[in-house]
């Protein structure tokens, strides 16, 4: 599982070094890379075996929405295969660095099943929404059901 926050810097050539303790999921999963796709103005980052349930549940469903369409459409086609080099880094390609806003300062967050790239600016703006949305009572109760 994928746990944590840890800052870095992505360097001109958009490559950037996996955290210790991410590299160590990674390398227990099958293949020494991740699957990486866009949303929220971030990046999600996949082991290839996490990757490949969320296929299989998009493939299992019975009737596809218009919506859906539209997120398996820029989900999964938008998607790219990372593999990490020997320096332990990933090379992210421009369309996602262009679309995260990855310019040289970044956060990953890990997400329990996958972890999130974010451009420091796009992070704090992040941690803002949580603190107006974490004084809404419906927020508040949902975290209450975790028992936080």
């Amino acid at each position: 599982m994928f746990r944590g926050t840890s800052f870095h810097t992505i360097d001109t050539k958009g490559r950037l070094i996996i955290p210790s303790r991410f590299r160590d999921i990674i390398r227990n999963s099958e293949n020494d890379g991740v699957m990486v796709s866009r949303m929220d103005r971030t990046l999600y980052a996949y082991t290839f075996e996490e990757w490949r349930k969320i296929e299989n549940k998009i493939l299992s469903l019975k009737e596809i929405s218009e919506s859906m369409r539209r997120f398996r459409r820029v989900f999964i086609g938008g998607a790219f295969e990372c593999s990490c080099d020997k320096h332990d880094r990933i090379l992210i390609p421009p369309t996602l660095r262009q679309y995260a806003g990855l310019e040289k300062d970044m956060v990953l967050v890990g997400a329990l099943d996958h972890f999130e790239i974010w451009s420091l600016e796009n992070w704090n703006k992040e941690l803002e929404q949580l603190e107006i949305d974490s004084k809404k009572e419906e927020v508040r109760n949902e975290i209450a059901k975790l028992g936080i």
